[in-house]
Parts: C-alpha cells; structure tokens; sequence
C-alpha cells in the first residue's frame, strides 16, 4: 500500500535528531523488557518545548489501553510548565527506531496541538509533518463542543 506523505512533510533538523536520541535515552534507561520480551515499558518518546527543553516519557503496557509513551511526554511537558510544545517523537526500545503514534495518539494531538510537529519514518527517511495532518478527515472534537 502506498503511503502518502503530507505536504508539511519537513526533513529533520539537528534539533530533531537530538529529541531522537533523547526518547532513544529515555527508553534504554527505562525499558523493563528483555530483547525480543514482553514488557509494560517498552517505547519512550521525547517533546520539545518552543523553549528548547526536552521532555521524556514511557508507555506503561495493559491489555486495557494503558497512555502511551507520547501522552506521558506530553503530561510531562505540561506538569514542568510548558504550554508552546513544536515537536514529538517516539521510539521503540532496544533499537527500534521510530514510530508513528497510534490513532489515539494522532487524535489527541490533532484535538490540543494541532501545530506540532510530528516525527515519523517515511519510505525515503524520516521526517517531520503537522499533528493536523495525520488525520485526514479526522473527528472535530471542537467542532461537536458548540
């Protein structure tokens, strides 16, 4: 199946690579899973915040949908004081590399960042695109609130 890549699409920056390896560092300090095990913690992600400080975050693994890596970087982000946050990423461990939110994810961000910048693998590298874009056609959350 083809994969269309958005217009935002934007190569990565040096700042880009650094949130990168920053989720890469997050999750090999805190992965609880073996090569090729189970695990509750198995992906990190990073935000950066319009004032350049990084923030981590891991997943914590339950069969009933426990948050995902990048919506504890996000609480992490705002607990700290960051409101403006310009970029997102998140990694697998052991290597893994990285990885395209899931759908609650890209809901989330396209409902309260719609500007962020999403970091994603696409077939000729990785590259940054808007939250808003990820969904096309995605569910208004605002829009159903009037």
């Amino acid at each position: 199946m083809p994969i269309n890549i958005p217009a935002s699409a934007l190569p990565l920056t040096v700042s880009d690579l650094e949130l990168i390896n920053f989720a890469r560092e997050t999750i090999d300090a805190t992965t609880d899973a073996g090569a090729d095990a189970d695990g509750i913690h198995t992906m990190g992600a990073a935000v950066r915040a319009a004032d350049g400080r990084m923030f981590g975050g891991v997943n914590i693994y339950h069969f009933t949908g426990g948050p995902c890596a990048e919506l504890v970087a996000l609480g992490a982000a705002r607990a700290a004081g960051a409101v403006e946050l310009t970029h997102i990423v998140a990694v697998g461990n052991h290597g893994r590399g990285v990885k395209s939110p899931c759908g609650k994810d890209r809901q989330i961000l396209a409902d309260y960042y719609p500007s962020i910048r999403v970091i994603l693998e696409a077939p000729e590298g990785a590259v940054s695109v808007l939250a808003q874009d990820l969904l096309p056609l995605a569910f208004d959350h605002r829009a159903e609130q009037i």
